[in-house]
């Protein structure tokens, strides 16, 4: 909840002078190289909580963040530093996440941003998404600091950490900054470099509104909540506002800022970063990455760097119980308020019945969203695997969009499929390489550089389709090489190739919600698999089960669920044998009137099994 009062604290002083001693920044990294530890660092430091209230990943407050010990969603924090020479400065920090999935939310805070801290591990050096939101950095024109964190670890290679920083990124190695963010050790020095090294923010005070909407979340009091950075002129309450993509007018009800509890201000300037609150009871009524400008005389030109948020996974949701779908309804709806990056609209299946097709940055962001529907919702759920979108081209010269099986046209009206593609960035250690180049050769990619750099490590880039990674790619590379590669990617467009259907069947009914794309190549050795792991996975019943993998109309394999059987002869004590037949003659009937009446509980492991398949 945010609770705010009245007032204005802030620097005291014109503005131009006050704009001259902010400075807005990002901290990025990999992921666990110590982004939210340094935030609790700086908050300790410069006094915004005071002991008592410290804890340890204090920006971090999803109860999965802790547990996991990564950063899913990113934080806001004003501080107030005061540096050597006695001056008073304004912070506005933004702790993001470090992994893949949320590269998106990164390039959002860093556009809020005129300089980014990046944190390197100094026992791991340069990772693979290190170099990927150095990038991002770069794109935006962002003044750079680089940090190596950890100096305080036994296996810390600082030195040879530096000089990887200079052949890989480029920055000279006397601007690397060692620090301990766990022990404090070299932090001031750091909040000291954050003022001399990272521009003050521009913008004219007189021109029209434009802020860009970096990040929201939904209060239950308050509605949505947008995080704004004010890039032109001023925004105050009351003040009638609107979104330059969608042309949406509300009234401003309240201003604030983080600090890093909610506190509150009658306006915001050029250059500052706050909170706004203006009635939004819907998340699609404010879109992240929108310019905010005044109704009347408003801006002409938004800000640049505008895009929309694109789901790149997919995948069913669907309740246990039938009677939990409104249930399920309503969590999505709560959810997608505080994470507006997941998408769903309703499907139903002849397998499973009503429920969800939802929409996912990725698959660390799919696990996320489920973790919390089950947790701060108590719905229990079944979850079928996930698939990317492919793009079919029909014989009649259109093209459409399918993320999910079920919708695939009819074989003999298609003309061709394309699926996406991504460039991805493996960092791994020289011992490992010839385990990584099997695996990578394995899911269908193409080599395009490899390249050594530095610390016995090897940079390599390759093409690969996107499907072939949201299995279990990330394991095998983690396994092959012992935990010690570094992976990242990013979109390429598509490719034309021949995918496949596989369809999953059981006593001739087929369950639509285990359906999977795949290459020609693959489907056979997939079908064979996902039928084989099913087949451990379902219970036996009363009667006998058949599992078939088909593609088409071929059935490509077999495999059956042994039935349970009561031995009705147990009552016979002698007597003729034809006492027995007759026992045995009536079971099988009933078994066989079961086998057509019965329906198969089917466990959600088995739905699972198809995220194991090799």
């Amino acid at each position: 909840m945010v609770e705010i009062q009245q007032g204005r604290p802030g620097l005291a002083g014109s503005f131009d002078d006050n704009r001259r001693r902010i400075r807005n920044f990002s901290i990025i990294a990999h992921i666990d190289h110590g982004k939210s530890t340094l935030s609790d660092r700086f908050i300790e430091m410069t006094g915004a909580l005071s002991k008592r209230e410290m804890a340890d990943q204090v920006l971090d407050t999803m109860d999965l963040e802790r547990e996991r010990g990564i950063t899913i969603k990113a934080q806001t924090v004003r501080l107030k530093y005061l540096s050597k020479g006695g001056q008073e400065y304004i912070f506005n920090l933004i702790d993001t996440p470090g992994h893949v999935d949320f590269t998106y939310e990164v390039s959002r805070s860093l556009a809020a941003c005129e300089g980014a801290i990046l944190v390197i591990d100094a026992a791991q050096g340069v990772e693979a998404q290190t170099l990927a939101n150095f990038y991002l950095a770069m794109e935006g024109d962002l003044r750079i600091i680089p940090v190596i964190n950890k100096i305080d670890l036994p296996n810390a290679q600082v030195e040879e950490t530096r000089q990887q920083i200079e052949d890989v990124l480029g920055i000279e190695r006397d601007l690397c900054i060692p620090v301990s963010a766990k022990s404090g050790v070299g932090v001031d020095a750091l909040l000291e470099s954050i003022v001399e090294r990272i521009p003050p923010p521009e913008g004219d005070l007189e021109a029209p509104l434009r802020a860009l909407v970096f990040d929201s979340f939904y209060d239950q009091y308050h509605g949505v909540v947008l995080l704004v950075r004010v890039v032109d002129g001023k925004v105050r309450i009351k003040d009638k506002i609107s979104f330059m993509s969608t042309g949406k007018t509300f009234e401003v009800l309240q201003l604030g800022f983080f600090a890093p509890k909610a506190e509150p201000t009658d306006m915001l300037l050029a250059g500052e970063v706050g909170f706004l609150l203006a009635n939004i009871k819907r998340v699609e009524d404010s879109t992240l990455g929108d310019t905010i400008t005044v109704s009347k005389h408003g801006a002409e030109e938004p800000l640049p760097g505008y895009l929309p948020v694109k789901q790149v996974v997919f995948s069913g949701l669907f309740p246990i119980s039938t009677s939990e779908y409104d249930m399920l309804r309503t969590a999505l709806d709560k959810l997608q308020l505080n994470d507006p990056a997941f998408t769903y609209e309703p499907e139903s299946s002849n397998a499973l019945g009503l429920g969800f097709r939802c929409g996912y940055l990725g698959t660390l962001h799919m696990e996320i969203v489920r973790e919390r529907l089950e947790r701060e919702f108590d719905v229990q759920l079944i979850s079928t695997a996930p698939n990317v979108g492919y793009e079919i081209a029909l014989t009649n010269g259109k093209t459409i969009y399918v993320d999910n099986p079920q919708k695939m046209p009819d074989p003999k009206d298609l003309d061709h499929i394309r699926e996406p593609l991504i460039r991805c960035t493996i960092i791994v250690p020289d011992q490992f390489i010839g385990g990584i180049l099997k695996l990578l050769t394995d899911r269908r990619g193409i080599q395009k550089s490899m390249e050594y750099v530095g610390g016995g490590k090897l940079l390599l880039s390759y093409d690969m389709p996107f499907n072939e990674t949201i299995f279990d790619f990330y394991d095998k590379l983690k396994s092959v090489s012992k935990g010690y590669a570094s992976y990242d990617y990013e979109h390429r467009g598509y490719k034309q190739s021949p995918i496949v259907k596989v369809d999953i069947l059981i006593n001739g009914q087929p369950i639509d919600a285990l359906s999977l794309m795949t290459h020609e190549r693959n489907a056979y050795e997939r079908g064979i698999q996902l039928v084989r792991r099913m087949r451990k996975n379902i219970p036996r019943q009363l009667y006998e089960v058949i599992i078939q993998a088909a593609i088409g109309s071929k059935i490509i394999c077999r495999e059956r669920v042994v039935p349970l059987r009561k031995n009705v002869t147990a009552k016979c004590y002698g007597g003729d044998v034809t006492r027995k037949r007759k026992l045995l003659e009536k079971q099988k009937e009933g078994k066989k009137r079961m086998k057509q009446l019965g329906s198969i509980a089917i466990p959600q492991e088995a739905f699972m099994a198809i995220l194991k398949v090799e």
